[in-house]
């Protein structure tokens, strides 16, 4: 998953555009150009935002696609990760010229209109390419449908995971007999690791992103911990404030306990937090799975698990990459056809996909033999059941106005610079003002 920088600014210029537009030229870079679809083949465009290694991945998925359907011409167009992508689909959609497919954050799709920017999948259809609501864990699917209609069908979802250095881990005595990390249960225990792991390399036990141009580390951690406790930040709906008081300083306090008795790294942005847990020297990594690619690169030893349930339950904050069918005036026949089955035809083949750490949405794959032996990728499979996303609103998800305001206001807390009740108050107040603002897409608040 690749990461992004968009100011607040810059996001909110990008949506004001979106909501006086009312199409999009073109303006991707496209894997085929429309010219190179040939004489009797069916047009089938589709875009997505997917660089680096999910980049590969996925061009290795469209390239066989493409070769087992010499009847479709595939043109697949990567756009700018984040703002930038929302915005040109969004506009694309307004216009109904849009393309056949295209990939959308699942978090973000109650804010993103549908019915207007987006047409609803034909589950019939679908069914006659063998994929059902069946297939998938109930919680995701559920999130993919709007008024009883299903507007997005999940591809994945990438949750936070724990990396762990094995080396340290086993200098520290945190292995099992298996080799892997052996049960935490709770918030001491964690902590008790954490000093275990210090103690045996003079480091801070953990490290995570804490500062950062419209860092969003700070708000995943929190995110991760505060869904354990059972605690909402919006209601249901997404049109209220809902964040427990109580709940969220228990939380607050144990991300500056971390910091300040040395047991994580205080100040360190992206980058730097991949660096750090590539140096050998961590026990511990809280990220999205997606970086699974760098340390295979670099032959860390390492593993990964599932986040411990620090506070109750076993949760772990989390988006899903899903398909959309973006709004078109004329939408049907051969075309849309294509456009269900290339969904079902993706859905079955990934393994291929798993491979960047993403958990496939589709259950089918989480019992395939080439996936389970896909190490350390398969070992916390089971998150898909317990994955938490943000409350459904239009300013949440990923790369999400929510993302970055959060992000800065629980940044202090790890840093130094606020404290946990501060954050918290300043975090309510910046929530107020999102859901005081009027939904640009046009949608629901």
């Amino acid at each position: 998953m690749q990461r992004s920088s968009p100011s607040r600014r810059s996001v909110l210029t990008g949506l004001g555009a979106l909501a006086a537009a009312g199409a999009l030229g073109a303006g991707a870079t496209a894997c085929a150009a429309p010219s190179s679809v040939a004489e009797g083949k069916t047009r089938l465009r589709y875009w997505h935002l997917f660089g680096g290694g999910d980049g590969v991945n996925m061009r290795a998925m469209l390239d066989a696609y493409s070769a087992s359907h010499p009847s479709i011409g595939l043109e697949a167009a990567t756009l700018q990760w984040g703002s930038p992508y929302y915005t040109k689909l969004g506009m694309a959609g307004a216009g109904g010229r849009a393309p056949e497919v295209a990939a959308l954050h699942l978090a973000r799709l109650a804010g993103f209109a549908p019915g207007r920017l987006l047409d609803a999948f034909d589950l019939d259809l679908l069914a006659e390419h063998g994929v059902t609501p069946a297939d998938f864990p109930e919680g995701i699917w559920k999130r993919g449908a709007v008024e009883g209609k299903q507007y997005a069908i999940p591809l994945d979802t990438h949750p936070m995971v724990l990396f762990y250095n094995t080396e340290v881990c086993e200098k520290a005595g945190l292995l099992g007999s298996d080799g892997k990390l052996a049960p935490i249960h709770g918030a001491e225990e964690f902590t008790a690791a954490l000093r275990a792991a210090k103690k045996a390399t003079g480091q801070p036990g953990m490290v995570t992103e804490t500062i950062g141009g419209d860092v969003i580390g700070p708000w995943r951690v929190f995110s991760t911990f505060y869904s354990q406790t059972g605690g909402k930040v919006l209601s249901a709906d997404g049109r209220r404030l809902a964040l427990d008081d109580a709940k969220a300083l228990k939380v607050l306090r144990y991300m500056r306990m971390l910091v300040d008795e040395g047991l994580c790294v205080r100040r360190v942005d992206y980058p730097g937090s991949v660096g750090v847990f590539n140096g050998g020297k961590t026990a511990f990594y809280l990220n999205g799975e997606w970086e699974v690619s760098s340390f295979r690169t670099t032959e860390l030893p390492f593993s990964m698990t599932r986040v411990p349930a620090l506070f109750g339950r076993p949760t772990a904050q989390a988006d899903c990459h899903s398909f959309v069918l973006p709004h078109q005036n004329d939408r049907g026949g051969a075309t849309n056809e294509a456009a269900h089955e290339f969904v079902a035809w993706m859905l079955k083949h990934t393994v291929e996909w798993a491979k960047g750490g993403h958990v496939p949405a589709y259950l089918p794959t989480l019992k395939n033999p080439a996936y389970l032996k896909l190490q350390p990728q398969s070992e916390y499979r089971s998150v898909v059941n317990d994955v938490a996303l943000d409350e459904p609103a239009w300013f949440t998800g990923s790369a999400s106005l929510m993302w970055i305001a959060l992000g800065s206001v629980f940044s202090g807390v790890f840093t130094g610079s606020r404290t946990p009740e501060g954050a918290l108050k300043e975090a309510k107040s910046r929530l107020r003002e999102l859901l005081d603002t009027p939904n640009p897409f046009g949608g629901a608040k």
